[in-house]
């Protein structure tokens, strides 16, 4: 297992919320700088398949400063939850939402992605932006997601991926593993969070492997979106 701080005893869901508590102040600079704007197509991308489904109740997981969820207002849903284990993002993404006057349609809250506190078949959406792989139990998270989700509903989680192709995989791996942890921890002041994101990518079941983790979770259809050269994926999962 993967975890941010290797000499720190605490459990892989506590150093999460530990380092992107130290992070969160600097997080949105960094994600869009570092990626360079293209998260937020991404997002725009795996919301717009989201769009046919017309939901009512939307609950964005590891919603971080709530970029997915303010995305996701364009679904026209009721009501948008977003949740994470990270107080200080959550904080910030508050902050973010009173700026935008969107406090009666995004509510943002403490929660754990492996325990949620919802009832069953709540939600006809959920969206998961670079989380899944912050998960300490996959299987744990994906089959709350199926439990919270109504029949039919469908969950989109954006995540990495790992190219394959030359000479894009070389290029990938250089940056991810020698540029993006210099300015992380330049900006960010934490020495470890941008070391563990590139750790984190390579260990993910990315690909066929996670649509079977999906399926394994109840997920009746699975397919994957490859984006920006297989640098990242959209993967679409229906109940």
């Amino acid at each position: 297992m993967v975890t941010p701080y290797k000499e720190n005893s605490l459990e892989k869901k506590q150093q999460i919320a530990l380092m992107f508590n130290n992070i969160a102040h600097k997080y949105d600079f960094l994600n869009h700088f570092l990626s360079m704007g293209i998260d937020k197509l991404w997002r725009r991308k795996a919301i717009k398949m989201l769009q046919q489904e017309t939901p009512e109740n939307v609950l964005d997981i590891a919603t971080g400063t709530g970029d997915f969820a303010i995305e996701a207002k364009k679904l026209k849903p009721q009501k948008i939850v977003g949740i994470d284990i990270s107080t200080g993002m959550l904080e910030v993404g508050k902050r973010k939402i009173q700026k935008l006057k969107l406090e009666n349609l995004i509510f943002l809250e403490e929660g754990d992605s492996e325990n949620l506190r919802f009832e069953d078949a709540h939600f006809q959406a959920i969206t998961v932006g670079f989380g899944v792989r912050n998960f300490e139990n996959l299987q744990a998270g994906l089959r709350e997601m199926h439990r919270v989700l109504t029949p039919a509903g469908v969950a989109v989680v954006l995540e990495f991926s790992k190219p394959r192709n030359f000479p894009i995989k070389q290029i990938y791996n250089f940056y991810f593993f020698r540029i993006l942890p210099f300015f992380g921890r330049l900006f960010s002041k934490d020495s470890s969070a941008y070391t563990y994101l590139p750790e984190s990518v390579q260990a993910f079941p990315d690909g066929d492997v996670f649509l079977n983790e999906l399926k394994k979770a109840g997920f009746s259809q699975t397919k994957q979106i490859p984006l920006t050269f297989g640098i990242a994926s959209i993967y679409w999962a229906k109940k």
